[in-house]
């Protein structure tokens, strides 16, 4: 057994997002490691360009900051129409979730093509830092007239699935769990993490 497989028991989630932390616990339970959520005194400036940028600085410096395994991702929305923004700004969009939503129901107002995309790329640092894994999963629809549904967090409401002709706010949570960016990028990282990871409790712990 390598080095790596004997030290990933647990993995520390570099954010404070309630919603993406559930997320990522249901997506990575049957792998059997124990995730503790990012201690409220660190804080990670994003200062990448990109998506993986960012998910590698988070991972990166919350490992070192904790001594851990860590994972991170940094994910957002991309509007054609607006240039691909919001982008890496995505949660800085505005103030609040409310406030991102109209921000960017206005700027797309005297646009007709409301194609988007959601974008999520993870990574995960050993505890010196070093990244080990990562992945980018991307999930295409398109922007609705209108907010839609409670489900979900951030962009949701407004983040509409052709397929479906539902809004991520209305897709009941076991559907997007299928087909999500966050899902696509966990699909393409356990490929990796199998390899390495070692069966243990299923549950979340917190840092003493």
């Amino acid at each position: 057994m390598s080095e790596m497989s004997t030290q990933l028991q647990k993995l520390v989630i570099a954010s404070g997002n309630t919603g993406k932390i559930e997320e990522f616990r249901a997506y990575l339970a049957d792998l059997g490691v124990t995730l503790i959520p990012k201690p409220d005194n660190i804080d990670v400036e994003e200062t990448g360009s990109t998506f993986i940028e960012n998910a590698h600085l988070k991972a990166s410096q919350v490992a070192i900051a904790t001594g851990e395994w860590a994972i991170a991702d940094d994910s957002g929305l991309e509007v054609i129409a607006l240039d691909s923004a919001p982008g890496v700004l995505s949660a800085r969009y505005a103030a609040t979730d409310s406030d991102r939503i109209n921000r960017v129901l206005s700027e797309l107002s005297h646009h007709s093509n409301r194609e988007a995309q959601f974008v999520c790329a993870i990574a995960i640092a050993s505890p010196d830092g070093a990244i080990t894994a990562d992945a980018i999963g991307i999930c295409k629809g398109a922007i609705a007239d209108a907010p839609r549904g409670n489900h979900g967090f951030g962009y949701d409401p407004i983040f509409l699935i052709p397929e479906f002709q539902q809004t991520f706010g209305e897709i009941p949570p076991e559907i997007k769990a299928k087909i999500s960016h966050r899902a696509n990028a966990l699909s393409i990282l356990r490929s990796k993490l199998q390899n390495f990871v070692i069966p243990i409790h299923r549950s979340v712990a917190t840092l003493p």
